[in-house]
């Protein structure tokens, strides 16, 4: 009975430093987008598209198209990281970027998981990590 107070503890201790979050998992929290099914989703969970006529670091979707394909915004304090660059649109305002696309959600995809937008029109594809 005397051994299994300290062991007890020590099962204790050890199982809430595996709940600490770690740098790794901060990193994580600040990239732009996760990798989820195969596919990139913004932190609102919806799936990124990227649209084929835009060049490369810059975005050609603007007025109409950027209401029914919204830009993936950036916060004032990011700063680009590895694949992910940041972008400044026509209007002026900033847009992620992955591997030099434009990043997008489409307006009809209603929840996570759905991927309504791709090969819309011909231009419109889903991001694969």
């Amino acid at each position: 009975m005397k051994l299994l107070a300290p062991t007890l503890l020590a099962a204790v201790l050890l199982g809430g430093c595996s709940m600490m979050p770690s740098h790794s998992s901060k990193m994580a929290a600040d990239m732009p987008t996760r990798a989820a099914d195969g596919r990139l989703i913004g932190p609102t969970g919806n799936t990124l598209y990227v649209f084929s006529k835009d060049a490369p670091g810059m975005s050609n979707c603007n007025a109409q198209c950027a209401a029914n394909w919204p830009p993936l915004p950036v916060a004032s304090t990011a700063k680009p990281m590895g694949d992910y660059s940041i972008v400044t649109r026509a209007d002026g305002s900033k847009q992620w970027a992955y591997r030099g696309q434009p990043l997008y959600y489409f307006v009809k995809d209603q929840k996570s998981g759905d991927m309504v937008g791709d090969g819309v029109g011909g231009s419109w594809k889903i991001v694969r990590p």
